[in-house]
């Protein structure tokens, strides 16, 4: 290794330009070396490009970084054998080789969180378990806040850890300073203190996993690069190499920020969407005095930096405004590994570091390391098996979070290809959360510009992405937006939030972002009320819509055996039902249409489009007489909402739109105005009266101005997706994704009429609930209605907030939103008996308890129910009223 030129420059902006004067004209070369030595190869089984590979494997997993080491070990561990390994270069030379090495559970999601703690202990052990030093060192670490709403946020991520048993206390800046001896407190309001998180050498880990993962009879072949994939009749059956054939069954893509490409040079293209970026860190020559390997990490996400202890010295990095993408295709790893430094591009970044720490103006600089780290759209990593190859797995995109995702992502991923499904829910990282919309390059690098800068950004509830917008939009975008419409994106599918009635300040709007009470209060709830008192028009188009039909009896077969509720009924029905695994639980929750004797028109959530259609598909037969379609795309879908939209509708059909003539839950093609064909259904989606109208996209936009124009004579006007939610909420009404996941029973939600026992066919999961029904509930579904809470002064709500029962941690919300009818918050959420306590729930265990929601580390009381309150609060609030109009006339 050569000798750091740089020794004699301090980090001090008095030296700064000068520093930036010798790069700028060759006066000095850094050494390119990572944050540990060149990784090393000997592991028993690592084998160099002059062994012969196999002919065929099980499972051939291509990328040997941190990420594809821990998929083999933990398939080795679950007793997988024929398992290769294959590494373009030197396993661990690219992005595990520059990895910060800082392991820290201070994560966005719980699942996150999860994955980060297992992978703490993972590497806690490894060393007593393969022999080899993994460099482990338990430091801690400090989230610090430079404003209150920060200091909120970490609060509320503290409440949420100490859910899933994670150690981590809120402390003032004095702590600080006496867990650090660097740290500038002066600006600090507080911080929070991870104990348990710390620092690895991160080549050794994979070293380490890759020779325990040899112990078990991994093969690992390094120099050894993936061409494509081969697949025959949508499943893998090999992978083509420079260096020849494996025939295998299963494949998996740990290739880092070549998982895009790779995913695309397949024989059968598959949708990777991730997208890399220069990210930089700082390195330092030793402090005088020596800064203890054992101080704590610093991440000061409001000054965009992370600090740990290195050699004496530190190690400074950070998540920058304008980030710099890599361009990937056609450059092979040694020229991504060997990118050049960027004095300029680090100055403010360096800038914040000095000022958290001004100590080290004087100290000498040792490197500027330039690393590749990948991002993906939302800023969570890709996982599981890919919707159109059966047996092509995927683990990549790990945003910076590589090292402590990896081993609790090794984990979930094994587990995933050895029983079926992991052993947590991990839909938030499912790969099939993205479409092939979101594999656009462009797309990408617009997008991961903006991610990269929102690792360390202040995230309120509801915030929305800025790029890559209007990608999919309704026929009615444009008048919904001149009408003042704000909106959010689902799926890429823009979506109304609510709008703004002229007058008030858009941008003001915009810019509202709090953690208490939002500026469009107001504004939601005079849509909700309209909804309750005369009608409103939701556009609900983003919903997944797919046909399912059949020459014979098929479609009606496959549904039944798909789905828990009897589909065997008139045509014109309308039936809810979840789609269920073998465990009971929720693979999809979805309103089903029978159209005609053997055709099915079935609803299903917006990000359900890719993931539902995989679903069905697995399960559908080979046979050419069955046919599925995704018509998402060929009906703009409104909801009109409120006891006056059968008065406009009659008017535009001339049909009488009464309960006497359109039962509930029906479903009928009808005229509206001059369109035919278009499907009227009576259902609403929140419990309201009304109907969903299916429109054929031609027809959309004279649909809809002729409801817009009956409609004003009974107070229409438009809606969105926030008074939507406040009205399903308050109706106890689960929605899948939110408050349903693929561990959520039927029976644990109170949905039990929904499944029907006795019919005919065997339908999945039931085997699993007839258990479950004799046994009973370990868990149960719940509304929360909080009782002494001011909604204009104190946190709201929104999700993922403990909850207490008897003082004791009993569970969590799954969301949450406030009541315009009850006119306070309501929580939905799932609750379980305390440990020591017998393990089935009652009615009785519900009703006896004293419950509590623990908001950002304040507990309000609140009263739990397993039915909605809706009929109470609306006997108290008539009862108010009559009271008041006694009272006025009395005066």
């Amino acid at each position: 290794m050569r000798s750091c030129v740089r020794s004699t420059r301090a980090l001090s902006p008095v030296f700064f330009p000068r520093l930036l004067l010798d790069v700028r004209h060759g006066g000095a070369e850094v050494a390119q070396r990572g944050l540990c030595c060149s990784p090393r190869s000997s592991a028993a089984g690592v084998e160099g490009s002059s062994m012969p590979l196999p002919s065929q494997a099980r499972v051939v997993i291509c990328g040997g970084g941190i990420v594809g080491t821990s998929v083999a070990y933990h398939l080795a561990k679950l007793g997988w054998t024929e398992v290769v390994l294959l590494e373009q270069g030197r396993l661990g030379a690219g992005t595990t080789r520059l990895c910060a090495g800082i392991v820290s559970v201070a994560k966005p999601i719980s699942i996150e969180s999860k994955m980060a703690d297992y992978s703490n202990t993972l590497y806690e052990h490894l060393e007593e378990e393969t022999g080899v030093k993994t460099g482990y060192m338990r430091t801690g670490s400090l989230c610090l806040a430079q404003n209150q709403d920060r200091f909120l946020s970490l609060k509320r991520l503290a409440s949420r850890l100490k859910v899933i048993g994670i150690s981590c206390n809120v402390i003032k800046p004095k702590d600080v300073a006496q867990l650090h001896p660097l740290v500038n407190i002066h600006d600090l309001v507080g911080a929070l203190h991870l104990p348990g998180d710390a620092v690895v050498s991160p080549p050794d880990v994979s070293h380490a996993l890759a020779v325990a993962a040899a112990s078990h009879g991994v093969m690992i072949h390094e120099r050894t690069s993936v061409n494509h994939v081969m697949v025959e009749r949508g499943h893998v059956t090999g992978v083509e190499t420079d260096r020849g054939p494996i025939e295998c069954e299963y494949f998996v893509n740990c290739a880092g920020q070549w998982a895009y490409e790779l995913g695309q040079a397949s024989e059968v293209k598959v949708s990777v969407p991730l997208h890399g970026c220069e990210h930089f860190y700082l390195l330092t020559k030793p402090l005088q005095p020596l800064l203890q390997p054992s101080t704590p990490v610093v991440m000061d996400m409001d000054g965009r930096i992370y600090v740990r202890a290195w050699q004496g010295g530190v190690l400074s990095g950070g998540f920058e405004k304008n980030p710099k993408p890599i361009f990937t295709e056609g450059r092979n790893q040694l020229e991504i590994q060997n990118m050049q430094e960027d004095w300029d591009h680090f100055e403010p970044m360096l800038g914040a570091l000095l000022r958290r720490m001004p100590n080290l103006d004087a100290c000498e600089i040792h490197q500027l390391v330039n690393c590749p780290e990948s991002f993906t759209p939302d800023m969570r990593c890709l996982m599981g098996e890919t919707p159109g190859v059966h047996g092509y797995f995927v683990l990549a995109g790990m945003n910076s979070s590589g090292l402590s995702f990896a081993g609790g992502a090794g984990r979930y991923l094994a587990e995933w290809m050895t029983y079926g499904y992991p052993t947590a829910n991990v839909w938030p990282l499912d790969i099939t959360r993205f479409g092939s919309l979101q594999s656009s390059r462009t797309f990408l690098r617009h997008r991961v510009m903006e991610v990269m800068p929102l690792l360390y950004e202040l995230k309120v509830p509801r915030w929305d992405f800025q790029t890559g917008r209007q990608l999919r939009t309704s026929p009615l975008y444009d008048r919904l937006d001149a009408q003042g419409a704000r909106w959010m994106e689902k799926h890429g599918f823009e979506r109304a939030k609510y709008f703004v009635p002229a007058g008030k300040d858009l941008l003001a709007l915009d810019q509202s972002k709090t953690f208490y009470k939002p500026d469009w209060f107001d504004i939601v709830g005079a849509e909700v009320k309209c909804c309750k008192e005369a009608v409103c028009v939701i556009d609900m188009s983003s919903f997944t819509k797919f046909e399912l039909s059949s020459t014979g009896d098929q479609a009606l077969e496959l549904l039944q055996h798909l789905c828990a509720n009897d589909l065997d009924v008139p045509v014109g029905h309308i039936v809810h039902t979840g789609m269920l695994n073998e465990r009971g639980g929720y693979e999809n929750d979805c309103s089903v249409v029978r159209i005609n004797k053997n055709s099915f028109f079935i609803i299903s959530p917006t990000d359900q489009q890719v993931r539902c259609w995989a679903w069905i598909k697995q399960h559908m037969p080979n046979d050419p007489q069955l046919h599925l379609e995704d018509v998402s795309w060929k009906y703009t879908a409104l909801n009109l909402i409120g006891p006056r939209a059968m008065d406009v509708l009659s008017e535009l059909s001339y049909v009488s739109m009464t309960p006497e003539h359109f039962p509930s839950l029906f479903c009928k093609e009808m005229s509206v105005g001059y369109a035919n064909g278009i499907r009227v259904m009576s259902m609403t989606h929140t419990g309201e009266p009304g109907f969903m109208l299916y429109i054929p996209i031609e027809y959309a936009l004279h649909v809809y101005n002729e409801v817009m124009s009956v409609g004003q004579k009974y107070g229409i006007r438009n809606a969105g997706y926030y008074a939507l939610r406040s009205l399903r909420i308050e109706k106890f009404f689960a929605f899948w994704g939110q408050d349903l996941d693929t561990f959520t029973t039927p029976l644990e939600c109170g949905r039990e009429f929904r499944v029907k026992f006795d019919k005919d066919t065997d339908f999945l999961g039931r085997d699993a609930l007839l258990r479950q029904r004799q046994e009973g509930v370990s868990r149960r579904f719940i509304m929360l209605v909080l009782e002494d809470h001011d909604c204009e002064l104190d946190l709201w709500p929104w999700w993922g907030e403990p909850i207490y029962r008897n003082g004791e941690l009993a569970g969590v919300t799954t969301s949450s939103a406030y009541s315009y009818t009850l006119e306070r918050h309501v929580c939905l959420g799932f609750v379980s008996p305390p440990s020591g306590a017998p393990p089935v729930i009652t009615p009785d265990f519900i009703n006896r308890g004293d419950y509590e929601v623990d908001i950002a580390g304040q507990r309000y009381p609140a009263k739990a129910k397993l039915y909605p309150f809706s009929s109470l609060f609306a006997q108290q609030r008539r009862r108010k009223d009559d009271m008041e109009l006694s009272n006025f006339q009395g005066k």
